[in-house]
């Protein structure tokens, strides 16, 4: 039996166990709350055009209703319903995020692990993240839709730029941490390439941190849609967007409350599952590495 050969069963038992620790995150308290909770608000905005099919645009002129039974958040200025362009609206924020995070999160800790590739490029990264971290994500937006205007794109290419030092910088930490350790100098000695340390021994140790970073990406990304539509450069109406019906609600606060304050419980509802979530992994990888 080769060493490739051994290899294989060693990798399928690494992901084995890494799918447990994951899993099991999801049957503590926190875990079922975020996990529902998350669950709950991707199949409404899944089947919202198979439950609601045509009401996002339905007009009436029943308009500034307020709360009922058939109008949970109300109409807006043109009689619309409010709940229904909302759960029309999480179709964006979450297609957004479940896009662009993980391809940051790809990018971002390549980048952050070339460093072991070559010391003078893992310099040149880490400048790099600290170039976009001095840019606030409201001006990041603001020059990215500049540059391809204004749209889901923008938003999306906005998202991924602004995520990739968080990435980048734990697997940045993760690599110039395992470099010591005792094993990668062993291997070393023994002639083991760099990538196989690098597969085998410096990204599986760089994965926990980086999964539980990317929920919290997720709470970034919701508010940067949130923010760059509120002013007018994220999603156009008349598409729906919890940032748009923030801009437009605005307006009528006093007349209709919850125009704004629908769209903000749902931002909050989807920060609360991503951060419940987030903390559920956090434990489970903490209590495994005590363990």
């Amino acid at each position: 039996m080769t060493i490739q050969d051994t290899d294989i069963p060693r990798r399928r038992a690494f992901l084995s166990e890494g799918l447990r620790r994951y899993l099991a995150a999801f049957r503590t308290p926190r875990g079922l709350i975020g996990g529902g909770l998350l669950a709950i608000m991707c199949l409404a905005a899944l089947l919202a055009p198979v439950v609601f099919p045509g009401a996002v645009d339905a007009q009436s002129r029943d308009s500034f209703l307020g709360p009922s039974l058939t109008h949970p958040f109300g109409t807006d200025e043109l009689g619309r319903d409010i709940f229904i362009r909302c759960i029309y609206a999480l179709r964006i924020s979450i297609s957004l995020v479940i896009v662009a995070v993980p391809i940051a999160m790809v990018i971002g800790t390549l980048m952050g692990l070339a460093g072991a590739i070559s010391p003078a490029l893992g310099d040149a990264f880490q400048r790099l993240f600290d170039i976009i971290l001095g840019f606030p994500s409201l001006i990041l937006g603001i020059c990215i839709v500049v540059a391809i205007g204004p749209g889901w794109i923008a938003l999306a290419v906005t998202i991924a730029i602004f995520s990739l030092p968080q990435f980048g910088r734990l697997a940045r930490g993760a690599l110039l941490t395992e470099e010591g350790r005792e094993y990668v100098l062993a291997a070393r000695v023994l002639g083991v390439g760099k990538r196989k340390i690098m597969t085998r021994h410096i990204l599986p140790n760089a994965m926990d941190p980086i999964l539980v970073q990317a929920s919290l990406a997720m709470i970034g990304g919701i508010f940067a849609e949130a923010a760059l539509s509120i002013v007018g450069l994220g999603i156009q109406p008349p598409t729906p967007s919890l940032g748009t019906l923030l801009n437009v609600g605005i307006r009528y606060v006093y007349v209709q409350p919850m125009y704004t304050a629908g769209p903000i419980i749902l931002l909050l509802l989807l920060a609360l599952a991503f951060n419940l979530i987030s903390d559920a992994l956090n434990a489970a990888v903490m209590k495994t590495r005590n363990d």
